[in-house]
């Protein structure tokens, strides 16, 4: 537990400037789609994958997960998001998922929003839970926080 809250400092520290070196970089994450200057918050995600199935997850994130992404932020849910993939078996999560939020509003709204652009993406409710469940499958959730950027 110590070292995942020495991690998520560092990342707090550093997240401004690191930006472009994620694992998996999309429209919903690319800089030249939003001014990351005016980031005061980051709600961060964990997520380790089971085992063997680390690259399936990688994949689903960059299939069914970053396109929700990219029209949530489209709405205005959050300014960018970038995925990062751990390289060292040490830590307790394999995928850490990194939005950088305006404020505490959009904050507040980040779970809906993606809901919404889920539903957006993906009409049809069947498909979603099926989604929903293979994603279930793929990996297990081992936290999450919310940082304040420092500049």
């Amino acid at each position: 537990m110590i070292r995942l809250r020495a991690l998520v400092f560092a990342v707090a520290l550093v997240l401004p400037g690191c930006a472009s070196g994620a694992a998996n970089h999309s429209e919903a994450t690319s800089p030249a789609t939003g001014d990351t200057s005016g980031a005061t918050l980051a709600q961060i995600y964990f997520w380790r994958a089971r085992p063997g199935k680390v690259d399936e997850y990688t994949r689903y994130i960059r299939e069914r997960a970053e396109p929700i992404d990219a029209e949530a932020r489209r709405s205005g849910a959050f300014i960018s998001v970038t995925t990062y993939q751990a390289s060292d078996t040490t830590v307790p999560w394999t995928h850490m998922r990194v939005f950088l939020l305006r404020d505490s509003t959009q904050l507040r709204a980040l779970g809906d929003a993606l809901t919404a652009a889920g539903v957006r993406v993906e009409p049809d409710s069947v498909k979603r839970r099926q989604q929903s469940e293979y994603s279930a499958s793929l990996r297990d959730r081992v936290g999450s926080t919310v940082v304040g950027i420092v500049r």
